[in-house]
């Protein structure tokens, strides 16, 4: 792996680090995130810092930032955009939504309709968003950064698995240790920290990386152990709905991704195990009835999974 590619991951990640305390491996699966060229769900209580995750990432990039607060009165041409009727020109205008930006928070996204959720959908899978039979090209690189309160249902509509399927991770904030949470409170003792925080990355240096991160190779034994685990997901009496063939890609992806930003050419079995449960989980249903404690419970069943599957030596 090119030492200079190498640096620029470690500077961002340092960039955002400077105001994201006490989370470095929320951190690194958003930077996995994004240099595989996916999208990100973080799920968790208000408070824990689900938006500053993303204002940091937006910020040490320069590029264009958007952030959306989902509610239930949010139309979908709030989001892409729509055709507007110009008197001087007789002729109808597209005028760009805010999902036209590099990167995009949407906050709460359980909180709207969905319609204006599946508006999202086609962004997020092709990069590109269609108005009146016209398809719009989204920017590159683009990213969205969703959040959401699990414990929240009152007035809120659950994402349905073809919108999960598009995150190529659901991870959770947790709470901050106290020596971070101490660092947070003297940080924010004269403002927002992520207000200080300056670009450190080009639109096209990300691209570049994202190009990168495509030739990672990965040997055959880790391709039998990645598909041994996926195949295990879809044999277990646990699960009423395994992992896709699209989740083999994301787990492909967030891996070759893992292994560039720990600075090798290379897929290592380690790669893929650390990453299954925030890739998977999120993309398979348990059998029985679905509770509060979803999450939790299906991590747990996955995590299971993963240890049970033979690693490569």
């Amino acid at each position: 792996m090119p030492a200079e590619l190498t640096s620029l991951v470690a500077e961002l990640e340092t960039s955002i680090s400077r105001v994201v305390l006490g989370k470095s491996e929320v951190v690194r699966k958003c930077l996995i995130t994004l240099l595989a060229g996916e999208h990100l769900l973080l799920e968790d209580v208000p408070g824990v810092g689900k938006t500053l995750v993303g204002k940091a990432l937006a910020r040490s990039l320069d590029g264009e930032f958007c952030r959306l607060q989902f509610t239930p009165d949010l139309l979908p041409s709030d989001i892409v955009g729509s055709n507007v009727f110009n008197n001087k020109t007789h002729e109808f205008v597209f005028h760009r939504g805010p999902i036209f930006a590099n990167i995009v928070i949407a906050d709460e996204i359980n909180r709207t309709s969905p319609r204006t959720q599946s508006a999202l959908l086609e962004a997020m899978s092709d990069n590109q968003v269609s108005v009146d039979g016209v398809t719009h090209d989204l920017p590159t690189p683009f990213m969205v950064i969703a959040t959401q309160n699990p414990f929240e249902f009152e007035g809120t509509y659950p994402l349905p698995e073809s919108q999960l399927d598009r995150f190529l991770m659901r991870i959770s904030m947790g709470y901050p240790d106290r020596t971070a949470e101490r660092q947070i409170l003297e940080t924010h003792r004269r403002g927002e920290p992520v207000a200080e925080l300056s670009p450190v990355l080009l639109c096209e240096q990300i691209k570049q990386l994202q190009d990168a991160v495509r030739e990672i190779d990965m040997n055959d034994s880790v391709h039998e152990y990645l598909l041994d685990i996926i195949e295990a997901t879809r044999d277990t009496d646990d699960l009423q709905v395994g992992a896709s063939t699209r989740a083999a890609i994301s787990l492909y992806r967030a891996a070759q991704s893992f292994a560039m930003i720990e600075g090798r050419d290379f897929v290592v079995p380690d790669d893929v195990k650390q990453l299954a449960v925030s890739v998977l989980a999120h993309r398979v249903i348990p059998k029985g009835y679905l509770h509060a404690g979803q999450r939790e419970a299906v991590e747990t069943i996955v995590g299971r999974i993963v240890d049970e599957v033979a690693v490569p030596t």
